[in-house]
């Protein structure tokens, strides 16, 4: 959305505003006005004409407008209502220079997720990348990672689902039937050793969907589910989308409060690893993202890996 429609809802929001007093305010002719009113109303935004002006009188339920109009963080959204990948199309806005940009899409038709694997998507959902060009090197790369599982779980826990972070990137919630997936995340980057070029963290939430319609090997759950009735999607992603802003300047507080909001640490954990398994209990989380796990032989601090949950300790 531009900046001068960005003005033309700030000022609506305020109260009834004359067409004159709009073009005065943006310093455009009356006709511009009615042409970005036009827009607006097109993107899903109710703007009433009456005696005393415009007034804006509801926001669209979600979509890239939607998501714009109030959010604390200097991201613009672009929305498509179904797209291959999100990643994919951000890769695509990386290699065009592009930073702070939000591709948010309803449904993905081609997504994937670690290890190549196929992620299904569906409509309801929230399937977003954010692209970010950090100045960090490229080692220091996956505390986006984890700065975008703390983001969702707590933006999880205000909506008011209990969730917990499953090292190394998802966020899942705790039943009577066991531990059901509400959040995956897939970060990629590009750069040098020195510098990051760019950093793509795409995240899948399982919003207003129903969990038969995600894979069952993944073994889902979704905002609604939990619930007992839909979220806001809106208010969900920007909450979201401002928490990540504040955390991706922040390591110390993203590993202090990754740590807080921790499903492994204290788990007894299976990971596997391209040098092997690694079986002990999680102790700690280690700058950028490793996980620590005592093992029979000592300490083992472990990059990569898929890690299964054993049970408490």
């Amino acid at each position: 959305m531009n900046e001068t429609r960005h003005r033309v809802l700030a000022a609506l929001a305020d109260g009834p505003v004359s067409g004159p007093a709009l073009a005065d305010e943006l310093a455009v002719s009356r006709s511009a006005v009615w042409k970005h009113v036009e827009a607006l109303r097109e993107a899903g935004f109710e703007i009433d004409s009456g005696d005393d002006g415009y007034t804006l009188s509801a926001v669209p339920e979600f979509g890239g407008p939607a998501v714009e109009y109030g959010l604390d963080a200097p991201f613009t959204v672009e929305y498509h209502d179904s797209v291959p990948s999100t990643n994919a199309r951000a890769r695509d806005l990386a290699a065009d220079g592009a930073g702070d940009v939000v591709v948010l899409a309803d449904e993905q038709t081609g997504g994937r997720g670690r290890l190549d694997r196929d992620w299904h998507s569906p409509s309801g959902g929230i399937w977003c990348s954010v692209l970010v060009r950090p100045d960090v090197p490229m080692a220091d790369a996956p505390v986006f990672t984890l700065a975008a599982a703390v983001a969702a779980t707590r933006a999880a826990r205000e909506a008011g689902v209990d969730a917990s972070i499953k090292w190394p990137n998802d966020v899942l919630v705790d039943g009577a039937d066991g531990e059901r997936k509400l959040v995956g995340i897939l970060t990629e980057m590009e750069g040098e050793a020195d510098r990051v070029s760019w950093v793509v963290v795409g995240v899948g939430v399982n919003a207003n969907v129903d969990p038969a319609d995600l894979p069952a090997e993944a073994e889902p759950t979704s905002l609604s589910a939990e619930l007992g009735e839909p979220v806001d999607r809106r208010t969900f992603t920007q909450r979201f989308l401002e928490l990540f802003d504040d955390l991706r300047t922040d390591p110390d507080a993203v590993l202090d409060e990754w740590r807080e909001y921790s499903g492994t640490l204290g788990r007894e954990v299976r990971v596997e690893t391209p040098d092997g398994e690694v079986v002990g209990e999680a102790v700690d989380v280690a700058f950028p993202g490793a996980l620590v796990v005592e093992t029979d032989d000592g300490r083992v601090t472990v990059s990569a890996g898929d890690c299964d949950h054993l049970r408490p300790v």
